[in-house]
This record gives structure tokens, C-alpha cells and sequence, in this order.
């Protein structure tokens, strides 16, 4: 082959490698652009925060996360603000909730023909007419209730409820720095009586796929209620942190990020 034969054909492989590039350019985005978006609720005495640790690795897997404020108000008035947000979301969802926000999460997806699965985080799974309230005391283990501080009276008669800051590790996140422990007990948002004692509608893993990852040191929900909630709803997948607290997605970011991207990629 000649020099001028071998930069004639250096230049077709280049130009056929740009015509190809060119065409799968559309396909790598039509690729990418299915991935489910990742909604995440938080659950009582807690905040958006909750999922600090757990977005920066969904990010970059390539997802797309949105974390949302969940008003603690009542399980059907939570799940009708989750699912307003999902409703403006294009493509598939994955739902995600802690703690409380399972009890939404379940209420919430029923609205959505968007979401294709449900994750749930250390969290409640109600069946109908079981409310958190009722669940928490089924299972001997939690020492959440012991933790409380006094509650506030609400305008309307109503009750809300937080953690007492100087208790706060204990039942939430005996796993985690000092310094962390106080800022959250510091930031948690109260939660009314109302919303834990509310009876759920129906519920969404009914009909969804659901998939489980909570700590085996979880002391807001004892670890034999996650295990009687997962067998129940039939679940996909359940993983259990060893030693991990009732706030596992911040000390074990990693592991509930893989839980919560096998129900992303899942069919």
C-alpha cells in the first residue's frame, strides 16, 4: 500500500467513524434520557438533608434526583404534594421514602401511572387502614416513643411531634459523628400526631414492585418489622446493613444507592 493509498483510507476510517458517531449520538441520549428519575422523601424529625449522602452517587450514575420536602402534615396531604411533583416530572420514577415518607410514598403512587417502583429506606410500608403509629407498636425493639420531647399544641387542637435533641441519637443515628447527630437534631422538622395515627389508603406495592434496605441496628423501627413489611409487600430485593442505624442512608450512602439503582434498572 502507498502512502497515498494507507492517508486515503486513514481518512475514510476517520470519516466513518464520524458518520457513526453522528448516529448514535441521538441513540446515547435516547439511552440516557429513559433512566428514571429518583424522587426522594424524607420521613419525620428530618429533612431533605436526609439524602445529602445518597444524591451525589445517583448523580453520577446518571440519574436524575429530585428531593422533596415533605410537609409532615397527614399521610394523604403528603402523598397528594409527592405526587403533584411527580405528575411534573417526564419518563418513569422511582419513589423512594424514609422512614414516614414510606407511609407517603405508598399513598402517593397510587395517583401516578409514572412510577415503576417503590424503595423503601428504613421505612414504613402500611397496608390499608394501618396507620405508623399502629405498625411501630407491633413489633417489640423501637425506642423512638422514649425519646420524644413534649408535644406541641397546635392551633387547632393538634399535636406535633419531635425528638428530644439530647436523646436524638439513640433511635436515629447512634452510627454517625457527634457533630452530625446535633446538627440534625437540631434541623428536624416536627411531625403532627395526626399524620402518624392517619390510616393509610390503599397500598402501592400492591401493584408495584418494591425493594427493601434498612439497618440491623435500626432502633426507630425494630428490624422485625422491616423483615414482616418486606415479606408482605413480596419484595424484589431486600438488603440489611449490619450495625447500620435507622438513618442508614447517611452512613451507608453507598448501599442504598445500589438498592435504590437495581429498582431504577429493573424491568
Amino acid at each position: 500500500m502507498t502512502s497515498e493509498t494507507k492517508h486515503t483510507f486513514l481518512s475514510w476510517q476517520l470519516a466513518m467513524t464520524a458518520v457513526a458517531a453522528l448516529l448514535l449520538a441521538p441513540m446515547a441520549t435516547e439511552a440516557a434520557s429513559t433512566k428514571p428519575t429518583i424522587v426522594l422523601v424524607h420521613g419525620a424529625m428530618a429533612d431533605s438533608s436526609s439524602w445529602d449522602a445518597v444524591i451525589p452517587i445517583l448523580s453520577r450514575d446518571g440519574y436524575t434526583v429530585v428531593a422533596v420536602a415533605d410537609p409532615l402534615r397527614s399521610v394523604s396531604g403528603d402523598a397528594a404534594a409527592v405526587a403533584s411533583v411527580i405528575e411534573n416530572i417526564d419518563g418513569p420514577v422511582v419513589l423512594v421514602g424514609h422512614s414516614y415518607g414510606g407511609a407517603v410514598i405508598t399513598n402517593a403512587a397510587l395517583t401516578s401511572k409514572s412510577v415503576k417502583a417503590l424503595v423503601y429506606v428504613a421505612a414504613f410500608a402500611p397496608d390499608k387502614g394501618e396507620s405508623a403509629f399502629a405498625l411501630i407498636g407491633k413489633f417489640p425493639g423501637s425506642e423512638l416513643g422514649a425519646a420524644l420531647a413534649k408535644p406541641v399544641t397546635l392551633a387547632d387542637g393538634g399535636h406535633q411531634l419531635s425528638v428530644d435533641p439530647a436523646k436524638f441519637a439513640g433511635p436515629f443515628a447512634a452510627d454517625l459523628p457527634k457533630k452530625q447527630v446535633a446538627l440534625m437534631a437540631v434541623t428536624q422538622r416536627p411531625v403532627t400526631e395526626a399524620a402518624l395515627k392517619e390510616a393509610s389508603g390503599e397500598a402501592a406495592w400492591k401493584i408495584l414492585p418494591s425493594y427493601f434496605v434498612y439497618g440491623a441496628a435500626d432502633k426507630s423501627l425494630p428490624p422485625a418489622l422491616h423483615d414482616f413489611m418486606a415479606k408482605r409487600a413480596h419484595a424484589r430485593d431486600v438488603m440489611v446493613v449490619p450495625g447500620a442505624s435507622h438513618v442508614v442512608m447517611l452512613s451507608h450512602p453507598a448501599k442504598v444507592a445500589e438498592v435504590i439503582e437495581e429498582a431504577a434498572r429493573a424491568d
